[in-house]
């Protein structure tokens, strides 16, 4: 290990390593892949190809990173927050939410302390959270 980079050892044919961490990325499940092309194309105006013909909508982000949405038949919601957004300002990023009518009051008080924005405003950053329209569960965050 060189500082924080792991030499990776070379393959057995001598071409390079055969797994390197260098490139990943991220996927979720929807149960309507142009649904949620919309919502994360159109609502929240992120870069969003189209659908492939695998059924396969690829999110690119500012930094160039990707994240694959697929559509699956059993899908089932994440039970966690699947993508987190970065923003300077939770209360503003929650009210232009709220105008594209995305609801951001998701949890009960009883299982997270939000206002009545459905932000958290103790334990940590503040923090909102909203549902895309599979049910994941996405937020917005102080960065």
């Amino acid at each position: 290990m060189d500082g924080d980079h792991i030499a990776w050892p070379t393959s057995q044919n001598g071409k390079g390593a055969m797994f390197t961490p260098d490139k990943a990325f991220s996927g979720f499940s929807v149960d309507d892949i142009e649904a949620a092309r919309r919502f994360y194309g159109e609502t929240l105006g992120m870069n969003v190809s189209e659908v492939d013909e695998m059924g396969i909508v690829t999110l690119t982000l500012g930094d160039g990173a990707r994240i694959m949405i697929y559509s699956k038949e059993n899908h089932e919601p994440a039970s966690f927050t699947i993508l987190n957004f970065e923003v300077d300002d939770v209360d503003a990023s929650v009210d232009d939410l709220n105008a594209r009518g995305i609801t951001t009051k998701i949890y009960d008080d009883s299982d997270l302390p939000t206002d009545e924005k459905g932000i958290m405003r103790a334990g940590g950053p503040l923090i909102a959270w909203f549902r895309d329209p599979a049910g994941n569960v996405l937020s917005v965050l102080h960065s």
